[in-house]
């Protein structure tokens, strides 16, 4: 009982000290993809995206496609974000692992071999713009739609090591014939030193671009661009401590965006299928005047027959912005 009022004490402390911060613009926010880096679901968010080396729980690609060979068991997730200024933010996802085992010697209790799957969607878009011609007169409501199609597969060639690869289209439909689309890559790598400490290693959107041309608008006016991804780099650590229960995370993020990004995650199992959680994104070594972005989560699950039933929530401070992040999610495992 003692370690759960101070879980909950420490928590309340760091979250409450930043609610007055006054956040400084940071680059990367501006490049492309931003929707794709503002996490996946409701317990990554809950622990501040720290989450390329956990292999514990409802795992997906999006954080490091290696992690798909630890799922246990089938895993849906979904996800919907309430977010201020018309934005939207959506989750969905499918992983399962598959077991090999040898048809030599069917006795065999431990698989030959274990590979893993994942695929989801994130959807993100602005509804309710405001619509005027030359004039300043209304045209109605404009919106735009940016989204995320990934697959990832992995394998595991030990008990320890699991490498995977993802890969990523995108479209933007931004105004009316104005739309592009792009693919990118994933690699990640898991390393198990012994049943408590993960090592992780990441590059994420290699190739990703966005290339643009206006010509359908302004003819000959009009112009062709490329928007290039910024190309992200992450190291992680987690460590699982089975006798009080609790789950930390950190992961360092280094960007050709000139970024240099510590995220911090923790999950404690308080009761049974109870799971709080808490940690924070964004601290930039590079601009550490930028916004930290403190969060907080809990779940809870329950079986019913075959299926495990679960259902999150998470809180997240969005510096630049009338409101801040509320996600709700709703997971199956059968």
């Amino acid at each position: 009982m003692r370690n759960k009022f101070i879980f909950l004490a420490v928590s309340i402390l760091f979250f409450s000290s930043y609610l007055m911060a006054q956040p400084k613009f940071t680059e990367i926010n501006s490049k492309a993809g931003a929707f794709s880096r503002m996490g996946f679901g409701a317990r990554g968010i809950g622990m501040g995206n720290a989450m390329s080396a956990v292999t514990t729980g409802n795992l997906v690609s999006y954080y490091n496609p290696a992690l798909p060979p630890f799922q246990e068991n089938n895993s849906f997730q979904s996800g919907y974000t309430f977010l201020s200024l018309d934005r939207s933010l959506n989750f969905l996802s499918f992983t399962r692992k598959f077991d090999f085992y040898s048809k030599v010697n069917s006795q065999d209790k431990e698989p030959r071999a274990t590979a893993g799957l994942s695929f989801g969607i994130i959807n993100s878009g602005v509804s309710g713009i405001d619509g005027r011609d030359n004039n300043g007169l209304q045209t109605g409501e404009l919106s735009t739609s940016e989204n995320q199609v990934f697959l990832g597969v992995s394998n595991k060639f030990s008990k320890k090591l699991s490498l995977g690869i993802a890969v990523k289209f995108y479209y933007y439909k931004l105004y009316e014939e104005i739309t592009t689309n792009g693919i990118g890559l994933d690699i990640g790598a898991l390393y198990k030193v012994n049943d408590n400490w993960n090592l992780s290693l990441m590059i994420s959107d290699l190739n990703s671009e966005y290339d643009w041309d206006t010509g359908p608008i302004y003819q000959q006016q009009g112009l062709i661009s490329i928007d290039k991804f910024p190309v992200l780099n992450k190291i992680g650590v987690s460590y699982y401590n089975p006798e009080i229960k609790i789950l930390t995370a950190i992961e360092f993020e280094n960007s050709n965006a000139g970024t240099n990004i510590i995220r911090f995650g923790a999950e404690y199992n308080i009761y049974e299928n109870l799971f709080l959680r808490g940690g924070f994104d964004q601290f930039n070594l590079s601009n550490t005047e930028a916004g930290l972005k403190p969060s907080l989560g809990f779940s809870y699950s329950k079986t019913l027959g075959d299926w495990i039933v679960g259902v999150e929530y998470a809180f997240m401070i969005e510096q630049y912005s009338s409101s801040d992040r509320h996600i709700i999610g709703l997971n199956i495992n059968f």
